[in-house]
């Protein structure tokens, strides 16, 4: 009989993010093959670039019959792609704000004296601000009797329809409705991809940053949207004291995504978009776990 092989696999990438995949499948030549040789299948399959390290994960190799082409046409392969910046101690999201304060209430050490020998536990304690990393806006961030976290439903926050609208910083930082009116966005979460999350934690981060117009966000209002998220600074002008976009959205409640990064990798459509964050009463803005899910036949 003819050999397969089903794994998994974890690819990083050098200038951040990651993808995974599981019960990936391959037709193989012989009875073996190396994880080398796996992860460059993957990496030249999927055509990506920048890739440092690579984990094949979970290999087994069994007897089938050969199909006509290498991949299992008929096992479709999740890919998720982290799209969250990491949140560290001291690390500065919004200038004004304080940073996160991340450390151990219980350490390790401390915990010896606690538990049996060979048993240790450490708990964190983190104190921060809700503006911290990439987080999501509800109502409540900006409306006083707007919904908070704990009152959006949780098809709000997972597997969202979803496409990118690429607006390079270098073309321009103004995003108008303009730049939005040629897709199809309607029951989608828009996602703008501006480039800007190459200036992630630099001084050039806080300033000059792109921004949608209050003309956009009320196209993207008018049009039903259901999240919209950007990789930039802020998705308001944030050089004067108004927040129209903020204002627009929320009012309408559509969920507001803001640090966003790697939108570089996914593609224009056909993946869903999730932005989870706790169920906190009595807050409308908090970090998330951002990641998009692509299907790969």
């Amino acid at each position: 009989m003819q050999k397969r092989v089903k794994f998994d696999f974890e690819i990083y990438f050098t200038n951040g993010g990651h993808i995974k995949g599981e019960d990936f499948c391959l037709d193989i030549n012989g009875t073996t093959i190396s994880n080398k040789e796996l992860a460059a299948y993957i990496v030249s399959e999927m055509r990506l670039l920048m890739v440092g390290e690579t984990k094949i994960l979970n290999k087994e190799i069994f007897e089938e019959a050969h199909k006509r082409k290498p991949i299992d046409k008929k096992t479709k392969t999740n890919v998720l792609i982290d799209l969250s910046h990491t949140i560290e101690n001291g690390l500065i999201t919004y200038k004004g704000l304080p940073a996160p304060i991340i450390c151990d209430y219980l350490s390790r050490e401390d915990s010896k004296s606690r538990y049996e020998k060979g048993t240790e536990f450490q708990i964190g304690k983190i104190e921060m601000v809700t503006n911290t990393g990439t987080y999501i806006d509800c109502p409540f961030h900006r409306f006083e009797h707007g919904k908070d976290l704990s009152q959006v439903t949780l098809e709000r926050f997972v597997d969202l329809d979803a496409i990118v609208i690429r607006i390079p910083y270098t073309t321009t930082i103004k995003i108008t409705a303009q730049h939005l009116k040629k897709y199809n966005i309607r029951n989608r979460a828009v996602l703008i991809q501006t480039g800007w999350d190459t200036h992630w934690n630099t001084e050039q981060y806080y300033e000059n940053n792109p921004y949608l117009t209050e003309k956009a966000a009320e196209y993207l209002r008018d049009c039903g949207v259901t999240l919209v998220g950007i990789d930039s600074h802020n998705i308001d002008d944030t050089r004067g004291k108004s927040r129209p976009v903020h204002t627009t959205l929320l009012g309408a409640e559509i969920l507001i995504v803001e640090h966003l990064c790697n939108l570089y990798l996914l593609p224009d459509t056909g993946f869903t978009f999730s932005a989870i964050p706790p169920k906190f009463k009595g807050v409308g803005t908090f970090p998330v776990r951002a990641f998009a899910k692509l299907s790969i036949k």
